[in-house]
C-alpha cells in the first residue's frame, strides 16, 4: 500500500468538491457594473450544483470579481463570485462561479 502524505492529501483535498456537479446546458448572463455602467454578458454552462456552475461566457473576467448571473430560463438571480478562470475558447473563457445565496431552485432542477 502506497504511503500517503499527510500535507499533500490535504492540501488536494482543499480542491475536492464540497457537493455533486450534473452536467447541464443553461443560457445564463453574466452582469457587472463598470465605470457606472451596468454591462452584461451572454453565455451558457456546461455543468451546475447547488453552489455554482463551470460556465462558458465571451467576456473575460478576473478571478474575484463579484458578478450577477442570471438563469435566462426562469429570470432567478443570484451574486456570484469568479473563483477559477480557465483558457478562452471559440465560444468564450471557461469560467467558475460561486453562487452567493442564491433563490431556492435556482437551476431549475433538483440538485
Amino acid at each position: 500500500m502506497p504511503f500517503v502524505n499527510a500535507e499533500n492529501f490535504e492540501e488536494r483535498m482543499k480542491y475536492t468538491r464540497a457537493v455533486a456537479r450534473v452536467n447541464s446546458r443553461v443560457n445564463l448572463a453574466v452582469e457587472w457594473t463598470e465605470d457606472g455602467r451596468n454591462l452584461r454578458a451572454e453565455g451558457f454552462t456546461v455543468d451546475v450544483s447547488a453552489k455554482g456552475c463551470l460556465a462558458i461566457v465571451p467576456q473575460g473576467f478576473t478571478v474575484g470579481q463579484k458578478l450577477r448571473v442570471v438563469n435566462m430560463l426562469n429570470n432567478k438571480m443570484s451574486e456570484a463570485v469568479l473563483i477559477w478562470r480557465g483558457h478562452e475558447g471559440r465560444q468564450g473563457w471557461e469560467m467558475g462561479l460561486e453562487l452567493v445565496q442564491p433563490p431556492e431552485g435556482f437551476w431549475g432542477i433538483e440538485l
